[in-house]
């Protein structure tokens, strides 16, 4: 660590050498641009809009009458940007001169289906998601509120090869699987940061509130080097939103799962930004209230109870026009409690696992650019700190109790140079260091086990693009130390591109990545089956897994007059040697145990299919389809009952399933959408307790639909109220067999988080 920091020490007066100082430092020029931005199709000026300056920290959004103003610009050329959700971005050269003020104006075209944009997931540098090497799916606030999704993990499934399952009836335990792979073999990133530690993610989904994002960037497979040894199945990047202009707005929005249990969640964000525009706060917080549902009625919840307080903040200073500081901070404070006996002590029920989470996290990020943009630095830093009290027992139990503290940070500097032409074309070369550091201490007295784990990673990347418009090639590679394995591994990253013409891009691409065998993972929560407790333990020769992913996709765009298409197919092929798996042995005489162990290795294959077209302004369809096989080589066995065959295909991973939603816009202010959810039947594992013999159970598929109404109400000028009314699983595809009462298997859970619930919804903004 003492290193790193001493690296970035030393390249602190190097990167202030690139920017001549009469261009960095802000003072008064007096060059100002002011202008407006329309809608091409119908001259109706567009609110919201962000403007930027490319290749510098100066930026604005427009007001509500749809015009903007920057002012003592710094002297040069340089490129204006207009983008915005929703919208066609548009460029314009500029050159920019001491005492004069310039009119720009805009005119851009609706882009309903995102076909272009800009995101930052492919190499943390800002980049065209046309011209992206790998491919990257964004998901918009837009999704997260057409259905009804208040937090991160109900909004995931909206994406291709992406699905969200919950594994526990009692703690509500949650994973995404990116086709079909574990939620462990996936990156979590919070702003580009990797600040998802293991017991983090056992409900971290769940954790993140809706309105703390603006949008989700999705990469599927290995993709950059920049990115952990563990993003085998893909990278899921959460943007946080970012204050550009002043605003409040709050929300409720009252859920009643299958018309019983009821949910309450109360939001509310706002942004405030100086007339300067060179500071800002953007405010988030959330306040979620969700009684249990028992969908059986044997006094045992299948959706536990949720009380949590989520409350934080972002904000910026520039200090030059090509300098940025970023701070983000978020307290996360949830109880959860499932079971029987809920009004009572966890250890006066039969079945309790309980969880008090306290949880603060936060990353600080600076980024420095010369004047012509070439280089680029950033150095930044990410803390988290978990605290747990806990209770996971059964048969009342009173020495279940436990407490968990788990600390997390994360340290680095990234550089950029972009070269004019480096041997054969213009290319962008990346390099990096990075330090993780996780330490966790996990107490059950009352089952004579601690967990004592520290693990260090040092980090350490390379890589080079080369793009032109119609071809782009990465290449690079990772070195990682972890200190759980002997010797560093590398994990290289390769990445093509190709257009043949410009609405057709052709993309391929290869990574290899390892998980290393330390002791707590996202699968070691404690769990109760058969009136008894399930305990997970690692094996003392379990070694290192190691991945290979191939990927190759087609992906066009078109537009016929007013009809926008994006089509895309990818076919991936992922290799798994080693993996870990979790076979049942000899169990104590209070405790059921398994075991992580290495398995025979595994294939998972497969298509994904998706589609995106805006045959109309007022008309907006996507979807979804994943086809795919995910076998073992040799079948590994999930039961010590010797009746009980061994199986090859992994459970819990469907051969099919998809998504698809339908946005329409029949008149002003009114809007409804229509989504739902495919999963295909799959093979789960059922454990003896309620039922005699352990069984291995192939379950039904299920679709999971929802409707949304919406209408705004615009009260004066920049006040708005929108009411919404809808239904979650309108067709009631939920599960239907359950095991019941104490002795049940509680991780027998499958198919839609919800049944068939009805939803309103009210919010104000003031803009």
């Amino acid at each position: 660590m003492k290193n790193l920091l001493t690296l970035v020490i030393l390249l602190f007066p190097t990167l202030y050498g690139w920017a001549d100082e009469e261009n960095t430092v802000k003072k008064t020029t007096d060059a100002h641009i002011t202008g407006h931005i329309i809608l091409k199709e119908t001259g109706e000026h567009l609110p919201f809009m962000t403007i930027l300056l490319k290749g510098t920290n100066i930026g604005t959004a427009t007001d509500e009458t749809g015009h903007f103003f920057l002012k003592n610009l710094p002297e040069g050329k340089y490129t204006l940007r207009v983008q915005g959700v929703g919208y066609k971005s548009a460029e314009k050269e500029i050159v920019i001169v001491r005492g004069k003020t310039q009119e720009v104006n805009f005119e851009i075209s609706e882009d309903a289906v995102m076909l272009d944009g800009a995101v930052v997931t492919a190499n943390r540098n800002e980049t065209d998601r046309r011209e992206a090497p790998v491919i990257v799916n964004v998901l918009s606030p837009k999704v997260f509120e057409n259905t009804n999704s208040v937090c991160l993990s109900q909004g995931l499934n909206f994406q291709p090869g992406l699905r969200v399952e919950n594994n526990c009836q009692n703690c509500g335990f949650q994973q995404v699987r990116i086709n079909g792979l574990d939620g462990p073999y996936s990156q979590i990133l919070i702003d580009s940061r990797p600040m998802c530690s293991s017991l983090a993610g056992v409900y971290g989904l769940e954790q993140i509130p809706a309105n703390m994002v603006e949008r989700v960037e999705v990469l599927r497979g290995g993709g950059s080097a920049l990115f952990g040894s563990n993003a085998i199945a893909g990278t899921i990047n959460i943007i946080t939103k970012e204050p550009l202009y002043n605003f409040f707005q709050v929300g409720h929005t009252l859920s009643a799962i299958d018309g019983e249990s009821f949910d309450n969640v109360t939001s509310f964000n706002g942004a405030i930004v100086n007339d300067q525009r060179d500071a800002g706060i953007y405010l988030f917080g959330m306040v979620r209230d969700r009684q249990a549902y028992d969908h059986d009625d044997d006094g045992f919840s299948e959706l536990g109870k949720i009380n949590s307080t989520t409350l934080g903040f972002k904000t910026y200073y520039k200090p030059t026009h090509f300098s940025k500081f970023t701070l983000e901070y978020h307290h996360i404070k949830e109880f959860r409690r499932g079971g029987n006996n809920l009004d009572r002590p966890p250890h006066e029920a039969d079945v309790a696992e309980q969880a008090d989470h306290n949880i603060h996290g936060g990353s600080l990020n600076y980024t420095l650019s010369s004047k012509d943009y070439k280089h680029r630095l950033n150095v930044y830093s990410s803390i988290q700190n978990i605290g747990r009290e806990s209770y996971y027992g059964a048969g009342q139990d009173t020495n279940a109790y436990g407490k968990t503290k788990d600390f997390t940070v994360v340290g680095g500097a990234q550089y950029s140079y972009d070269f004019d032409n480096f041997l054969f074309m213009p290319s962008s070369l990346t390099a990096g260091v990075e330090y993780s550091y996780n330490k966790l201490n996990d107490l059950m007295l009352g089952y004579h086990r601690e967990i004592n784990q520290e693990v260090s990673v040092y980090s350490a990347y390379l890589q080079n693009e080369w793009k032109t418009g119609r071809f782009s090639f990465l290449l690079g590679g990772r070195l990682d130390k972890n200190s759980e394995i002997d010797d560093p591994i590398f994990s290289p990253r390769l990445n093509i591109r190709y257009n043949p013409i410009s609405d057709l891009s052709l993309r391929a691409s290869y990574s290899e990545g390892f998980r290393a065998p330390q002791t707590y993972d996202e699968d070691l929560h404690v769990a109760a089956v058969g009136g008894e407790v399930t305990l997970i333990q690692v094996a003392k020769d379990l070694k290192t897994e190691r991945s290979r992913s191939y990927s190759a996709s087609v992906d066009y765009y078109t537009t016929w007059g007013p009809v926008q298409i994006n089509l895309l197919l990818e076919g991936f092929y992922t290799s798994l040697h080693n993996p870990f798996v979790l076979e049942e042995i000899e169990s104590d005489d209070e405790n059921k145990i398994l075991e992580r162990r290495n398995g025979s290795d595994a294939v998972v294959k497969g298509f994904n299919l998706e589609g995106k077209i805006a045959p109309h302004k007022s008309v907006q369809l996507q979807f979804g389809a994943t086809l795919q096989s995910s076998k073992y080589d040799e079948p590994v066995a999930w039961s010590k009952d010797p009746d009980v065959e061994a199986c090859r295909k992994l459970l819990r991973s469907p051969d099919q399933y998809g998504y698809a939603t339908l946005n329409l816009l029949p008149f002003k202010n009114f809007s409804a959408a229509l989504s739902g959810t495919y999963t295909g039947s799959m093979y789960v594992g059922h454990s003896a307790g309620y039922i005699e013999k352990d069984v291995l159970e192939k379950t039904d598929s299920f679709f999971d639909a929802t409707i949304k109404l919406a209408y705004d109400i615009k009260v004066g000028r920049g006040y708005t109220i929108q009411f919404n009314i809808g239904m979650q699983n309108v067709f009631d595809s939920y599960q239907n067999d359950f095991d019941k009462g104490e002795f049940r298997d509680s991780g027998y859970i499958y198919g839609p988080g919800l049944p068939r619930t009805y939803f309103a919804g009210l919010k104000f903004g003031i803009f």
